[in-house]
């Protein structure tokens, strides 16, 4: 089985799992993003999030997607721990 995007590039099955993964972290820390009180930080963070996903784009390596899921959720719990030590 073999999944198609919009582009019509083709996934192997753990492809299109680890595709799903990245999209959804990306969606994760965006809407973290939007719980930032100071404008200024969240466009900065905004563009810090783009950026690092748009650089690791063509990433094609298993293991380094893997890493980078990992450290993407590590800095997404930062942030959300961050953001709750800000409110209290």
């Amino acid at each position: 089985a073999v999944f198609q995007d919009s582009q019509q590039n083709s996934f192997s099955p753990s492809q299109f799992l680890r595709r799903q993964q990245v999209l959804q972290l990306y969606r994760k820390i965006l809407r973290a993003i939007r719980e930032v009180p100071a404008e200024a930080d969240r466009c900065y963070l905004k563009d810090w999030a783009r950026e690092e996903f748009r650089r690791n784009k063509e990433a094609t390596e298993e293991d380094a997607i893997r890493m980078m899921i990992t450290q993407g959720n590590m800095q997404l719990r930062e942030l959300e721990r961050t953001l709750k030590l800000a409110k209290s």
